[in-house]
């Protein structure tokens, strides 16, 4: 499963599938949903989660400036406060939109 098509619509992101369907997911909710250590936080061999406290965002944190693809088989957003760590799966990129 792969976007064939990404589109920036006002506060969303819209994505069409090579399967044919289509989601839609707010840039809020994508930078909510962020994969990165720093966000999501990491865990140890022992299942254990390390995770920093919760920083508060600011608008800018919501605004996209652009996606990069990662290999084949992921996105990276740029965030206009300057995150970009979080690597979005085309998998994890799905089943957020979905949720």
């Amino acid at each position: 499963m792969r976007p064939v098509d990404i589109q920036q619509i006002g506060e969303e992101l819209a994505l069409k599938w090579d399967d044919g369907t289509e989601s839609f997911v707010t840039l809020e909710k994508l930078r909510r949903h962020c994969p990165c250590a720093s966000c999501a936080g990491e865990r140890d061999i022992m299942g254990n989660l390390y995770k920093g406290p919760d920083k508060p965002l600011s608008a800018f944190a919501f605004k996209l400036m652009r996606l990069q693809p990662v290999g084949g088989y992921a996105l990276q957003p740029v965030w206009a406060d300057g995150h970009a760590t979080g690597i979005f799966s085309f998998e994890y990129l799905r089943q957020v939109a979905a949720g």
